[in-house]
């Protein structure tokens, strides 16, 4: 069986990380100029390496072209001279086996154009490209160096990659001044807000504001305060008279009770039913003043002695007995006093023992004072892991209730009247059987 951490309604763990709207457009803005300089760098980088090596291509195809009718003209006897600053290369059918030998990557080479990698004697990597024509006269090859290209390109990356850090830098400090200038009336809206919410009569917002969409906000916080403003009123002013309406008859009772008792020839059993009347009339009285509390929300001050009004309320549970074989029993210290009034305790510790008294079909109910709490400990059914689990929701009523009476708002009233004066009920299982209420105070 589970037992119920506290009086406070069940929070919903929040993310140790939410992010704020100022952040979300920072992100948005950083996102933005990160992606985009990034898509233009990459897009100019292609466009630029497919540009060079079109033009390189296109360049010794023409070198190909030209060396080749140059050799035709000769006769086969011209060398082939570099042309637009390209080394040159042919060889006849009688250079074949040589060029298989030195330069067997050449050799195996189709005709257009390849790129290659050489390493040269020092270990260092050069590029080229090479251009390859071969005919049944000669074998005709083409080498350009890229060597310097692709330093030239590398060159070109850092610079981009400079760019796109440059530009998201300036995206970030845009996305900062405009998140800035775009969440600075929301700022201001949420702080008057926030200021206005600790007076009984909350400053207009909408005359702060343009008019433009956080003024339209101001104007439906204005008029939610508004209606909210008058129903809080007509909910107090309903209260208060209801309170006192209701405080004059039960003085006519109680009136009526006292000087009902104070003759001497009324009968025991007459007697009896009397005073069953003034207790029922001290619930009624002291209920209105803790619901009267907690409409209001407010601690009101007294001087209440715990073991007193403990006594109070086993006597008037006592008297609702009806012949149950349940005793009830008060244990513990003396003299331990809280600053509120007798109203207030009365009601939460009157619940607690009204339930106990309620669920133990025989046995015994004690009621233990101490220092800082009081315990209601009963020798009933228990309770079960889905009455652990509802016990202080509104309307619930166990799953002993049976066919007996009540609304199930008895502990929904105490665990209010706990938060309103930082008290702490907790409801567990006995060591054998039982329920243990305990009402902690501070």
């Amino acid at each position: 069986m589970s037992e119920p951490d506290s009086t406070k309604a069940p929070r919903r763990r929040q993310s140790r990380y939410r992010r704020r709207l100022r952040s979300r457009i920072i992100l948005s803005y950083l996102l933005l100029g990160f992606g985009l300089t990034l898509a233009l760098a990459f897009t100019t980088n292609w466009a630029r390496a497919r540009v060079e090596n079109q033009l390189v291509e296109d360049l010794m195809n023409r070198n190909l072209d030209e060396s080749w009718k140059r050799f035709e003209q000769s006769g086969g006897r011209e060398p082939v001279v570099p042309v637009q600053q390209l080394r040159a290369f042919f060889y006849t059918p009688d250079k074949f086996d040589d060029l298989r030998l030195h330069r067997p990557e050449w050799y195996a080479f189709s005709d257009g154009i390849h790129n290659v990698t050489a390493v040269e004697d020092d270990g260092s990597k050069s590029y080229y490209k090479l251009g390859v024509r071969k005919t049944p006269q000669a074998w005709f090859f083409l080498a350009y160096d890229m060597s310097e290209s692709a330093r030239g390109e590398k060159q070109f990356n850092n610079a981009l990659i400079g760019v796109v850090v440059v530009f998201t830098g300036l995206s970030l400090l845009v996305g900062w001044w405009a998140a800035s200038r775009v969440m600075s009336p929301v700022s201001d809206l949420a702080q008057r807000l926030r200021r206005s919410g600790t007076s009984s009569d909350p400053e207009p917002l909408a005359p702060h504001f343009p008019q433009d969409e956080v003024g339209e906000l101001a104007k439906a916080l204005d008029d939610y305060a508004a209606r909210l403003t008058e129903v809080v009123q007509r909910d107090r002013e309903f209260n208060a008279d209801v309170s006192h309406e209701l405080r004059t008859p039960l003085a006519v009772i109680r009136g009526a009770v006292e000087l009902m008792l104070a003759r001497t020839d009324v009968d025991e059993r007459a007697r009896t039913r009397l005073l069953r009347i003034q207790r029922a009339e001290q619930q009624c009285t002291d209920l209105i003043g803790a619901l009267l509390l907690l409409s209001r929300n407010e601690r009101a001050q007294g001087e209440c002695d715990v073991v007193k009004v403990a006594q109070q309320q086993l006597e008037s549970h006592r008297a609702q007995l009806g012949g149950k074989p349940v005793e009830l029993r008060l244990e513990g210290e003396a003299g331990v006093v809280l600053d509120v009034p007798d109203s207030a305790l009365a009601v939460a510790l009157g619940n607690l023992i009204g339930n106990a008294v309620k669920y133990t079909p025989s046995g015994e109910v004690v009621v233990r004072v101490g220092r800082n709490a009081v315990e209601v400990i009963d020798s009933g059914p228990g309770l079960s892991a889905q009455d652990a689990a509802n016990l202080f929701t509104r309307g619930y009523r166990g799953s002993h209730a049976g066919h007996s009476q009540g609304g199930g708002i008895g502990l929904s009233i105490v665990r209010r009247l706990c938060a309103l004066y930082g008290w702490d009920v907790q409801v567990r299982p006995g060591v054998e059987k039982g329920v243990v209420a305990t009402l902690r105070f501070g």
